[in-house]
């Protein structure tokens, strides 16, 4: 172990009082090449974006304008703030309701219907269209759309706002009620209040979620901006229009970012001081714990019960013939190893921002962090067309190869990894990596050894949320991936292309089988945050 410089051995405690950054920097942990990483990865994030601006000034102006506004656009705009106008408010009422019900009243089995509200997100959106089509045939349109968008989606709303009325003070209820508040103008007037951080964000998840979705919409046979971008690509071969189309959905997205900021505001929502420290009393329901069950076990029979009395149905129908075993193996053999790489690349080429972030925070980290975040509020169709594009004009022998298929998937899934890489470094205490370096390792060791090693498990989860989105990825696998890949999304939605349900039930339930384990630690991290 080499001696320390005379200038650090002098003090005793300047090893530890550093700020972190710097010190790691100068006992020669090459930051710029930190910053270089994820530099590129935020450069590699604005590509969707580039794309449309770049084919807007390629097209010319004329041929943009004709493209965009003429009536099938303004037809797709109008079905999309439809869906969004009803969609998002009925998941709103359903999603405060639910979480009153099971978090601050004494209604019978809370916790059992909590675990069923979450559910349908075990449940792929496109799953749960072809349950419903498969029971009621006729079911299209807008209501069929708004229908199965609320069942599939909700559970995005009721996870944050069920957390956040867990942390609620009940001091601010009681006070409200000592006013002479009844309890309806106590919910609406104190409670409700402290929920918009809760419903802003799984709203604005929802409408990011409505506006990807390509699967569900086309079997419910509900035409949005995604589905006529597939249908533009699958015709005409990124044409000029499906680019178009997609320039107005990157639109969509901001837009809808920015409703979501406005909504938000810039209220206080936290309190001086430790709060109540009591449990809140449970709310006695009375003879409208009736209707309170009745309403919760409605929504898990549409949301949870429909699909699964369908899939059974189906595999019943099929017997053991359904069963093709070389097909389905093939199928859950890809899925997996794509989920696999996908998740282990995504988390390489996040890992250097998650660092920045806890380690080094500053205006360019920022910045740099922002450029993750937005484009995983981009549609799968989207990213999938700026690949496309760039492959075949600048660089075709990765067109339709599995690098540029892993790479979508990095870029779709950049937020979802980032944010539990970030939470798993933060827990990482900064002085064991310098007591470490102090001892004689070098920086890249400590890391190794010691941060790594120490946030490993919410690496592993990280890592679990990226793959089991990636099973469930459709559009950009359907975009991008070489001829011959089968993956359980790809082969179901052929399957279901040419109406063969009892075919196509063994690859749904294997979707939802995989997708379980996220859904149950979800639950649990939820659960976690907040102390239960």
């Amino acid at each position: 172990m080499s001696p320390l410089p005379p200038s650090q051995s002098d003090q005793p405690g300047a090893l530890l009082v550093q700020a972190p950054f710097p010190l790691v920097r100068r006992r020669g942990l090459p930051r710029m090449w930190v910053f270089a990483a994820a530099a590129a990865v935020s450069a590699l994030s604005l590509l969707p974006v580039g794309f449309v601006i770049w084919i807007a000034v390629q097209t010319g102006w004329e041929t943009v304008s004709a493209l965009i506004f003429r009536p099938r656009v303004g037809e797709l705009l109008i079905n999309t703030l439809l869906l969004l106008a009803l969609t998002i408010p009925i998941s709103i009422a359903l999603s405060v309701t639910l979480a009153w019900l099971t978090e601050r009243t004494d209604l019978p089995g809370a916790r059992f219907w909590s675990w069923l509200a979450v559910a349908p997100l075990a449940v792929p959106a496109f799953v749960h269209s072809y349950a419903w089509v498969s029971l009621v045939p006729g079911l299209q349109g807008l209501f069929g759309g708004v229908l199965v968008s609320v069942l599939a989606y909700f559970p995005f709303l009721y996870l944050p706002v069920s957390a956040q009325i867990r942390r609620l003070d009940p001091a601010i209820e009681d006070a409200a009620a000592s006013l002479g508040n009844g309890p309806l103008r106590v919910f609406f007037f104190a409670v409700l209040p402290q929920l918009r951080l809760a419903i802003c964000g799984g709203s604005l998840l929802i409408g990011l979620h409505l506006l990807a979705e390509y699967g569900l919409y086309v079997m419910i046979r509900f035409d949005t901006f995604t589905t006529a971008i597939v249908d533009q690509f699958q015709s005409a071969f990124n044409g000029p229009a499906a680019n178009m189309l997609a320039g107005v959905l990157v639109i969509c997205c901001f837009g809808l970012l920015g409703l979501e900021a406005l909504a938000r505001g810039n209220e206080r929502y936290a309190r001086v001081g430790s709060g109540a420290a009591r449990i809140p009393v449970k709310r006695t329901l009375g003879w409208m714990a009736v209707p309170g069950m009745l309403l919760c076990a409605l929504t898990a029979a549409l949301a949870i019960g429909v699909p699964f009395t369908t899939l059974g149905r189906w595999l019943i129908l099929g017997g053991a013939g359904v069963w093709r075993l070389d097909l389905i193996g093939n199928a859950l053999g890809q899925t997996i190893l794509f989920a696999l790489a996908g998740a282990a690349l995504t988390t390489a080429v996040t890992l250097p921002m998650a660092w920045l972030s806890v380690r080094a925070p500053g205006s360019i980290q920022r910045v740099l962090e922002s450029c993750h975040y937005y484009v995983g509020s981009l549609p799968g169709v989207v990213v999938a067309l700026a690949l496309v594009t760039i492959t075949v004009r600048v660089a075709l022998p990765l067109y339709q190869t599995v690098a540029t298929l892993l790479l979508a998937y990095a870029l779709l899934f950049l937020p979802r990894s980032l944010v539990g890489l970030r939470a798993s470094i933060a827990q990482v205490p900064v002085e064991l990596e310098q007591a470490a370096m102090a001892l004689g390792r070098t920086p890249i060791n400590a890391v190794a050894q010691i941060t790594m090693r120490l946030a490993a498990p919410g690496f592993a989860a990280s890592m679990a949320l990226v793959a089991l989105g990636i099973t469930n990825e459709l559009t950009a696998t359907l975009m991008l991936s070489p001829n011959g890949t089968r993956t359980l999304a790809t082969q179901f939605w052929s399957l279901t292309s040419e109406i063969d349900y009892v075919a196509a039930a063994p690859y749904a339930l294997l979707m939802v089988l995989l997708s379980l384990p996220m859904t149950l630690l979800l639950y649990t991290q939820s659960k976690r945050m907040t102390g239960q």
